[in-house]
């Protein structure tokens, strides 16, 4: 069989405070996040990075001094080897963090595959996200001389073993939060998006109900009660909704009680970690929700990592993988083309 590397793709954190603010920067000035020329978008960056500083540090002091998304994704990527065989090489590059594009893409040169599979940890595809990681390791791996057939998935938002992945890990929650008056309502929440991007022709928000959809499905239990909303709004453009923060108001106005699942993020990090876990987790006491429960992500859950084994496998033998929206799929548009 051929040598792969299997080049795990997610956004990264800063390891440490000190790296709060170079993180941001990074974050602000990539062009799919700010759609402004360069002589505009970085100055914003560096504007915008200075500004938010000093809430993301709070954020990561709770967290300990750093985000826990690299840990977490090496635990993908092991447990991800493992299933695969020897064969096969999982390396991490993170988008905005080390270890970022350029530093990975030389140790995949060094390491000498035939062939790479781009498996980006985003199931559902953005431009912000799937699109930016995809064109950024191509551009390192030109740079690192990585010449070798490159096949990239593209997303799975409906794929079997991620959705039985997650609806394993919510049913038990279920079961815990059914012994209130009301039967539990399950929320669903993802990353929000400016609409303005979706308006661009951003299939993301089409893509997450397509998960949640099969979730649900996965999940069997007739006359559920469940919702999409997204969270993680900042700035003052209009975001895609609904917002979680409203869904949860609701719920605490209808003595509802709320169970909690991520639907976009497979890993631990400050958005699952502090904003479900705490900040929502407050804001559900104070508007009276009766019990609020978090579903974890899928992790290194078996079922989740034998579905991204699986999603290579079909990927490397040249099959198409991803329900991308547009005519031209946009991973090939983004340079990761056979």
């Amino acid at each position: 069989m051929a040598r792969t590397a299997v080049i795990l793709m997610n956004l990264g954190g800063p390891d440490r405070l000190e790296s709060v603010r170079p993180f941001l920067f990074n974050l602000f000035s990539d062009p799919a996040i700010i759609r402004l020329p360069a002589f505009l978008r970085l100055p914003l960056a560096q504007f915008l990075s200075w500004r938010r500083a000093r809430v993301a540090r709070d954020i990561y002091e709770r967290l300990g001094g750093g985000s826990p998304l690299l840990a977490n994704t090496l635990a993908q990527a092991r447990a991800l080897e493992a299933e695969l065989g020897p064969d096969h090489l999982c390396f991490v590059a993170m988008r905005y963090w080390r270890p970022l594009s350029e530093e990975t893409a030389r140790k995949v040169a060094e390491w000498g595959p035939e062939e790479i599979v781009c498996l980006p940890l985003y199931p559902q595809f953005s431009t912000t996200t799937t699109a930016s990681s995809v064109a950024a390791w191509h551009a390192a791996a030109m740079r690192a001389g990585v010449d070798c057939d490159t096949r990239v998935v593209c997303c799975y938002p409906s794929d079997e073993g991620f959705a039985a992945a997650m609806a394993g890990l919510i049913r038990p929650v279920l079961d815990e939060a059914s012994g209130f008056e009301k039967p539990p309502r399950l929320l669903l929440t993802a990353h929000g998006l400016p609409k303005q991007i979706i308006r661009a022709g951003d299939p993301y928000p089409s893509q997450v109900e397509t998960s949640a959809v099969a979730i649900v499905s996965a999940l069997g239990r007739r006359g559920l009660d469940w919702r999409v909303c997204y969270q993680s709004r900042v700035g003052p453009l209009e975001w895609i909704g609904p917002a979680t923060d409203d869904e949860i108001r609701c719920a605490g106005k209808e003595r509802t009680p709320l169970v909690v699942a991520p639907v976009s993020f497979v890993s631990e990090h400050s958005e699952t970690l502090v904003e479900l876990d705490l900040d929502y987790r407050r804001l559900a006491e104070a508007c009276g929700v009766p019990a609020y429960y978090r579903v974890s992500t899928v992790g290194t859950e078996p079922r989740f990592i034998q579905s991204l084994a699986a999603l290579v496998r079909r990927a490397s033998a040249g099959g198409s993988v991803g329900l991308c929206a547009f005519a031209n799929p946009v991973c090939v548009a983004a340079g990761a083309g056979d």
